[in-house]
């Protein structure tokens, strides 16, 4: 089983784990790269969403040899057996305990953004991770939740080799893996899109999680668009192909931005939902949907067929007009930044800004000098091949333009904070073209 990405996996996940919606459950993701599917989970199961941070405590001449894990609210996990046949000084295990504990304190901090720990007290705690390796993360994490008062533990990842599969099968109360393939060498080689989750990602999931989820209503037509929020799954009718879609206009919103996900990746895109949460915040719609079909997204030649995803683009683009009077804008990644400024150059095209993050503008070299919308052009500042090709872009390009380069970024802009300097730059660039 293959996964785009760890959204996609959450969704996938979350189907497995609907039968204990009734039990009222905690979710708790492993940072970092656990924290995007617990999401989808906690998002599935209408959840409260928390992380469980957990430091596994290493010998000290063998630190990949754990001999226990701890976990907030003083919670420790020893194995005496370890301790006695190592024959561990009671002074290097504190040292190594201590060293572990500040870590502990700070992650904690750091991703829950002052929030308190949520009690597990007498509930159903999922712990849920992006896949598993050995195990003995997530076994310390059930070890540590257990402790931490709750009731019943689940563990649930999307994909683990079959030894270590039937290894935690006796860690948790449950056990729920989609798949576990023999032929495992490493988590990622199971994903589509398996690049690393920032801090800022992990802390904007949190947060939103924590916010809860805006009251489903209707879409609106145009004449009452800005008067309450909607946040819905739309179905669009792009040049006669379905395609899925997550609309949301905050009460009062003033303009709405269209997404354009890059190749290996989707709607549930973390990096562009952290855009969009910003966006969202600074009053500004929403529209992240899926340009390809799941059937189409398996043949990669069709995420570089340009045209194909401009037509698309324009045709929910029309779509959208048909449900809003709300100015436009697109906001497209990598492949996807391409398709928005050809349907952005296209004859008629009335797109208010286009803001391309990490793009390939040169897939759509030919109709450049036709787009009309001013455009941002966000480029990693160690991406040197793609700033090349933004530079050319630049000079192409006769709108108003401007590059901006973040430093110490590279393409997927994973590196602290970088993705944080993305979506105030698109926030500023959408609110000063499209507000008027």
């Amino acid at each position: 089983m293959l996964f785009t990405d760890r959204a996609d996996a959450g969704h996938r996940l979350a189907e497995a784990l609907q039968h204990l919606e009734g039990e009222e459950p905690v979710v708790l993701g492993l940072p970092r790269g656990g924290v995007p599917v617990a999401f989808q989970v906690a998002r599935a199961l209408k959840a409260p969403l928390d992380v469980i941070v957990v430091r596994k405590l290493g010998v000290p001449y063998q630190r990949e040899l754990g001999f226990g894990a701890i976990g907030e609210g003083g919670v420790r996990v020893i194995s005496d057996d370890i301790v006695r046949r190592g024959r561990l000084e009671q002074a290097d295990l504190a040292s190594v305990e201590h060293a572990e504990a500040a870590e502990l304190a700070r992650q904690a901090e750091r991703f829950r953004a002052g929030r308190p720990r949520l009690s597990l007290e007498g509930r159903t705690a999922i712990v849920v991770d992006d896949g598993i390796a050995t195990g003995a993360t997530a076994a310390a994490a059930c070890q540590v939740v257990r402790a931490q008062g709750a009731a019943r533990v689940v563990l649930a990842v999307p994909v683990a080799p079959p030894d270590a599969a039937e290894r935690l099968r006796t860690a948790a109360d449950e056990f729920v893996c989609l798949s576990t393939p023999f032929a495992f060498s490493a988590v990622g080689e199971w994903y589509r899109d398996f690049s690393q989750t920032p801090d800022d990602e992990v802390v904007a999931l949190l947060a939103q999680a924590a916010a809860g989820p805006g009251p489903e209503r209707s879409a609106p037509d145009a004449d009452t668009a800005v008067d309450a929020e909607v946040e819905e799954e739309v179905a669009i009718d792009a040049a006669g192909v379905r395609l899925t879609g997550d609309l949301h206009l905050p009460a009062g919103a003033r303009a709405v931005v269209m997404f354009a996900h890059g190749s290996g990746s989707s709607r549930h895109s973390p990096r562009n939902r952290l855009v969009a949460a910003a966006l969202n915040e600074a009053g500004l719609g929403t529209l992240l949907f899926d340009l390809l079909t799941p059937a189409e997204e398996a043949h990669r030649s069709n995420v570089f067929d340009i045209g194909t995803l401009a037509d698309r683009l324009t045709a929910a683009t029309g779509w959208l007009r048909d449900r809003t009077a709300l100015p436009i804008g697109y906001f497209g990644a990598s492949t996807g930044a391409a398709a928005a400024l050809w349907a952005a150059a296209t004859p008629g095209a009335d797109v208010g800004a286009v803001v391309s993050r990490g793009g390939r503008p040169d897939l759509a070299e030919p109709l450049l000098v036709a787009v009309r919308a001013p455009t941002l052009l966000i480029v990693g500042g160690n991406d040197t091949v793609v700033i090349d090709l933004n530079r050319q872009a630049e000079a192409a390009l006769r709108c108003e333009n401007r590059v901006e380069i973040i430093p110490g970024a590279t393409h997927l802009f994973e590196e602290h904070g970088a993705l944080q300097q993305v979506a105030d730059l698109a926030r500023d660039w959408f609110v000063s073209h499209l507000v008027k």
